[in-house]
């Protein structure tokens, strides 16, 4: 736990959905990332229930490191060679936690590509928070073809929980020769590009007491 302030636009942002929740720089377990958390105490008791329909509906999915996400971070530090030297791009960034571990393990550079223009923000100051740089993009389709194709690696975490995002299954092979995704909420995940490689143990940051079962996270790779 850091005693460093944190960004105001972040806090600003926070509570727009949840009023007078803060924000702490927390280590992850297993790693030496930092990110901007909420507290790992954190009361709900007060929430109204505006406050609970806010989180549901505008979800600051930033504001938590996702298991699949560590899952990722930690892989990629114990197995630098999926990115070193390569350039890499984190879709569906969130926090920024896979882009920061894949720039850490030796990737020439990393690009957070994240809808959430908030998630962007959070990406940025976690990246100050660890010492990378790392590079930013609202869509993935704003990628001009010369920049597609020297896009080696496209990392994937968490990102498949909604139904509707399926398709990105296909999307990411336009981007890149080579895609990870790691999930732990899709089951018997199925599809002639992709293979399962590996299932590893990881918690959401701070822990949001999951069903052991959304801590048990896959990893998929392009055949």
């Amino acid at each position: 736990m850091s005693n460093l302030s944190a960004p105001q636009q972040l806090l600003d942002a926070l509570h727009q959905v949840i009023p007078n929740c803060e924000l702490t720089a927390q280590y992850l377990p297993d790693t030496p990332i930092q990110l901007w958390l909420i507290p790992p105490v954190f009361s709900n008791d007060r929430l109204d229930d505006e406050v609970i329909r806010k989180i549901w509906n505008e979800t600051p999915y930033w504001i938590f490191c996702w298991a699949s996400g560590l899952a990722m971070a930690q892989w990629l530090l114990t197995e630098p060679h999926h990115v070193k030297d390569k350039v890499v791009l984190d879709f569906g960034a969130g926090s920024g936690v896979v882009a920061i571990a894949a720039k850490l393990a030796g990737a020439k550079r990393v690009i957070c590509c994240d809808i959430d223009l908030v998630s962007l923000e959070s990406c940025r100051e976690n990246a100050k928070l660890n010492q990378v740089e790392l590079e930013y993009l609202a869509d993935l389709y704003a990628l001009e073809q010369s920049a597609a194709e020297q896009v080696d690696v496209l990392l994937a975490a968490d990102v498949l929980y909604d139904q509707c995002n399926r398709f990105f299954l296909d999307e990411f092979l336009k981007f890149a020769p080579e895609v990870w995704v790691a999930d732990s909420r899709v089951k018997n995940f199925s599809h002639p590009n992709y293979i399962k490689i590996d299932e590893r143990s990881a918690t959401t940051w701070p822990d949001l007491d999951e069903a052991k079962e959304f801590r048990n996270v896959s990893f998929y790779k392009t055949v």
